[in-house]
């Protein structure tokens, strides 16, 4: 891959606008769009973006399980935050705290509609009718 491309494919990473990833790797602004269309048919610039996006979900994006830890560490008042909280002097202060009720109220309620905890379950009972009407005879 040129250095060109590699250019290209970091600006593509940033914008995801491959006409102007192609003009800030160099390409004439004249043919940009077409160059950007073609290089995003390249396989071994394809496979660059690729891997670099799949690079920054897995460093940069929570997962499921770490969510569902980090709301269970709020719901278990584990976790911490720092506040600014007026001090007795009438100055302000940042102090840390550990969660409060509502807050672990919150964390529980995501937690329970995960595991569709709080459903509403409709029970049904008793006979329905069915009444089919048509033109034909119906066979047995």
């Amino acid at each position: 891959m040129t250095d060109k491309q590699k250019k290209f494919c970091d600006e593509y990473i940033i914008s995801i606008n491959a006409t102007d990833a192609a003009i800030k790797a160099g390409y004439s602004p004249k043919t940009a769009y077409s160059q950007g269309q073609r290089m995003l048919k390249n396989v071994e610039v394809k496979t660059y973006i690729d891997n670099k996006l799949s690079e920054i979900h897995s460093s940069a994006v929570a997962d499921a399980k770490e969510v569902m830890e980090y709301l269970t560490s709020v719901m278990r008042g584990k976790s911490s935050s720092s506040v600014l909280a007026l001090c007795g002097d009438g100055c302000q202060g940042v102090i840390t705290k550990p969660p409060d009720e509502k807050e672990c109220i919150k964390a529980a309620e995501l937690i329970g509609k995960r595991y569709g905890l709080f459903t509403d379950k409709v029970e049904m009972g008793g006979t329905v009718p069915v009444i089919i009407v048509g033109d034909g005879e119906l066979e047995e």
